[in-house]
């Protein structure tokens, strides 16, 4: 399964992760350091609940942190991968809530964390748009470039999986 677009012309991001609100991270596997190199984004222990959206050997998190993983591509989502989304983005709601500390993770750290992260806002009573600026706000102005995840939001995950479940009966 192909989990990211190679044809991605954005620049990486500048830190492995960073709080979008008190408690809820978003962030990638590999970020670029301010000499322009690729490093590796390896979560440890200092969060309680690592949700990946991509998964690469090494990365963490660290024995014991609970790990919730669904790879989803970086392109337009089956109603079942829109559904794993609205499960991880509930999930992540719900350990913030607790005053766990929570990062949410894909390749960069730009589109699929961004829209699990927007949804958690959701969740927690933000609105789609106010969630969508503030991930671009927190994380980079790259966060959700991926125009179909911002209309998944737009129009509420329940109902893209419902258009994206008929789609695929036609």
């Amino acid at each position: 399964m192909r989990t990211r677009q190679k044809d991605r012309d954005v620049p990486g991001p500048q830190a492995p992760w960073d709080e979008i609100v008190p408690g809820l991270w978003m962030g990638g596997h590999y970020w670029t350091d301010p000499a322009g190199e690729l490093q590796l984004a390896v979560a440890g222990g200092e969060f309680d609940l690592v949700v990946s959206l991509y998964a690469a050997p090494g990365h963490g998190p660290a024995p014991g942190v609970e790990h919730l993983v669904a790879e989803i591509p970086d392109a337009p989502l089956a109603a079942g991968q829109i559904k794993d989304v609205q499960r991880l983005a509930r999930a992540a709601a719900q350990a913030v809530s607790a005053r766990r500390a929570v990062l949410v993770r894909c390749h960069s750290g730009y589109n699929r964390s961004g829209l699990v992260v927007a949804q958690a806002l959701v969740e927690l009573g933000a609105e789609p748009a106010a969630a969508v600026g503030l991930v671009r706000r927190r994380r980079s102005p790259w966060a959700l470039h991926n125009h179909v995840f911002e209309d998944y939001l737009a129009v509420g995950l329940d109902v893209a999986a419902l258009l994206t479940g008929l789609d695929a009966m036609t």
